[in-house]
């Protein structure tokens, strides 16, 4: 089976492209607006702009994937506010490309969403919850889910929320960030009215896997198993790094004054993939003493 990935140079494009190898037979295709691939993997690497149609349609009509993996969006939540152009024609636009690229050869499209879709007033939510997105990058993902579920096109949407985990030359995720601050003894300030899962990507790219390999398609939550305030991981995460958690405040989220307003009480139900899938993801205490593993403390 040939597998196309987009967005492959970020940290979900990295993990993906990490466990398919390991893990599966899979012929790869990597793909990134960079120049150069970060994976020292050997795979095919095309560099690839979504947001232009023809260039996409090519690509992919030479490449014939089997199955089109989009890890590619603008997931800056607060730039989303100001530069709504940009972040509709990456995360949306873009998929209407992959979309009409994908006619060509029936290719599915395996395609990722969040928790942001929902308003965060009574989570946690499960695939069949109504949306009610209040940022506009909440609103670009549900346009894009939108795009899918109306094209005809054999696709999959998981939606994964606070996803983090290890790479190279990726943009800091929110684990890496506290840790960048903690080992060097620095406070910071975490909310604790941001409620939900945290999800390493090792776990979204697994259960990514076995999507593909059952042929499961339609909407699946893929998200850590346990459900936490952010300032409860930063807890648990002093625990497992031996950091002082007395360097962690609690805050509120109304103090950051931030461009976009978040879902407080939000959180994925997973049930589904668990049971269709076969694998239970890790919960965030697993998931921390994993990434201490992969960086190597």
């Amino acid at each position: 089976m040939r597998i196309f990935v987009t967005g492959s140079n970020g940290l979900l494009g990295q993990t993906i492209t990490s466990i398919f190898t390991r893990e599966s037979d899979f012929e790869l295709i990597t793909s990134g607006v960079e120049v150069e691939s970060s994976s020292e993997l050997g795979h095919t690497y095309e560099r690839l702009d979504l947001t232009n149609k023809d260039e996409v349609k090519k690509l992919i009509g030479f490449y014939e994937p089997d199955v089109i993996v989009n890890c590619a969006a603008f997931t800056d939540v607060d730039k989303c506010e100001s530069e709504r152009e940009l972040c509709w024609k990456i995360n949306v636009d873009a998929v209407k490309h992959l979309i009409i690229a994908s006619r060509v050869n029936n290719a599915r499209i395996i395609h990722y969403s969040t928790d942001y879709i929902f308003d965060g007033k009574n989570g946690p939510y499960g695939e069949d919850s109504k949306p009610n997105p209040i940022s506009f990058y909440g609103r670009s993902k549900l346009a894009s889910e939108n795009a899918l579920l109306t094209s005809g096109t054999e696709y999959t949407i998981i939606r994964t929320m606070v996803l983090f985990g290890i790479g190279n030359n990726i943009k800091p995720n929110f684990a890496l960030w506290m840790i960048n601050k903690l080992k060097n003894n620095e406070p910071i300030n975490i909310v604790d009215d941001q409620i939900g899962n945290v999800t390493i990507s090792d776990d979204l790219a697994f259960g990514t896997l076995k999507i593909i390999e059952l042929n499961k398609k339609g909407i699946y939550n893929i998200a850590g198993s346990d459900i936490l305030s952010r300032f409860d991981f930063a807890m648990k995460m002093c625990e497992v790094f031996g950091y002082d958690k007395k360097l962690v405040s609690k805050i509120k989220t109304s103090s950051l004054n931030q461009p976009a307003p978040r879902p407080l009480d939000s959180g994925l139900i997973t049930l589904k993939a668990q049971s269709e899938l076969g694998f239970k993801p890790m919960d965030s205490l697993e998931a921390l003493r994993l990434l201490k593993i992969q960086l190597g403390y």
